[in-house]
C-alpha cells in the first residue's frame, strides 16, 4: 500500500490550500537512487580526473617549461598560451555578436512562432551534435582552401566560432525568455521604442544567462583539438592571426602524440586546466559586476 504526505499551504484567508499528495511508490524510490547515484558518480569522474591529471602532471611542472620561446629540449607552453587567448578573443569576437543578434530576433520580433524559427532552432540544433572533426574538416575546406586563409589563426577561429555559436544562441535565447514581460510592457509604457527597451531593459536584465553562455562557450573553445589540427595547424611559435599557431590543447596532444614528452603533456594538462578554471573564475567576477552595476 502506498503512503501518501500531504502538506497543508497556509492561505491569506480564512481558508487554508491542501497541496497535491506526493505518492512515495517503488518507481519514485529507483528514480531518487537513480538520481544520486548519477550524481555520485559524475563528482567521482570529476574528482578522479583531476587528481590523477595533477598527481602526474604537477611534477613535471619546470621553469623551463615556461620558457620564452618553444624548443625540443624544454617545450614551452608560453607561445601555447598567447595562442590560446589569442584564439579565444578571436573567436569570440566573431560568435558573440551573432548569438545575441540571433537570440535577439527569435524572442523580440518573431514570438518564437513562424516556419523561419523552427528553422533556425532545427539548425542550431544540428549544429550542436556535429562531432568536432567534422567541422575541422568543413573548415579546412571552406576557410583554409576556399577562402585562401590558409592554416592560420583566424581559418581555426572561424571553425570555432560556427562551433559554439549555437550554444551562445541557445542560453542567449533561454536568457531573454527569462526577463519578466512586465518589464517591457513598464518600458513600452514610458514612451520608449523596441530597440531602446530591448538593450536598455531586457539585455541588461537577460545579462547573467548570456554570460553563462560565453562563459561555457569559452571553455569549449579553450579545449577544443581535433577542430584546430586541420584549420589553426600546429606550428609551436607566436602567432598572427594570419599565420599557423598551435593552442595549448593542440600543444598537449601533439607532445603525447610524439611519445617523446609524455611528462610535459601532463604537465601542461595542470596548466590547461588552471587556464579554465582562471578564465572561469574572471568571467563569473565580470558578471557579477556587470549585473551589480
Amino acid at each position: 500500500m502506498n503512503n501518501q504526505n500531504t502538506q497543508t499551504i497556509p492561505n491569506q484567508g480564512e481558508q487554508a490550500v491542501t497541496a497535491i499528495p506526493y505518492k512515495k511508490s517503488a518507481f519514485s524510490l529507483v528514480m531518487t537512487v537513480l538520481t544520486w547515484a548519477a550524481a555520485v558518480l559524475s563528482v567521482a569522474v570529476l574528482v578522479f580526473l583531476v587528481v590523477f591529471v595533477l598527481a602526474r602532471g604537477v611534477g613535471s611542472i619546470t621553469p623551463d617549461l615556461f620558457s620564452l620561446e618553444y624548443s625540443t629540449e624544454n617545450a614551452s607552453v608560453i607561445p601555447a598560451i598567447v595562442n590560446t587567448l589569442e584564439m579565444t578573443v578571436i573567436a569570440l569576437v566573431i560568435a558573440v555578436p551573432i548569438g545575441i543578434c540571433a537570440a535577439i530576433f527569435l524572442v523580440e520580433y518573431t514570438n518564437n512562432t513562424g516556419k523561419i524559427v523552427g528553422i533556425i532552432r532545427i539548425t542550431a540544433e544540428t549544429l550542436s551534435g556535429i562531432p568536432s572533426i567534422v567541422y575541422g574538416l568543413f573548415g579546412m575546406l571552406f576557410f583554409t582552401i576556399a577562402l585562401g586563409l590558409g592554416y592560420s589563426m583566424l581559418s581555426g577561429a572561424f571553425t570555432l566560432a560556427i562551433m559554439v555559436l549555437p550554444l551562445i544562441m541557445r542560453t542567449s535565447e533561454e536568457a531573454l525568455k527569462s526577463v519578466p514581460v512586465s518589464y517591457r510592457e513598464a518600458s513600452f509604457g514610458l514612451g520608449a521604442g523596441k530597440l531602446r527597451t530591448i538593450f536598455k531593459i531586457v539585455l541588461p536584465a537577460a545579462m547573467p544567462g548570456i554570460l553563462s553562455g560565453i562563459i561555457l562557450a569559452t571553455g569549449r573553445i579553450v579545449g577544443e583539438t581535433a577542430a584546430l589540427l586541420y584549420t589553426a595547424g600546429s606550428v609551436a611559435q607566436y602567432a598572427t592571426p594570419m599565420s599557423s599557431g598551435r593552442t595549448l590543447a593542440v600543444h598537449m596532444y601533439v607532445l603525447s602524440n610524439e611519445g617523446l614528452y609524455m611528462d610535459k603533456a601532463f604537465a601542461t594538462a595542470v596548466i590547461l586546466l588552471i587556464m579554465v578554471l582562471l578564465i572561469n573564475a574572471i568571467s563569473s567576477f565580470f558578471a557579477k559586476k556587470i549585473t551589480k552595476g
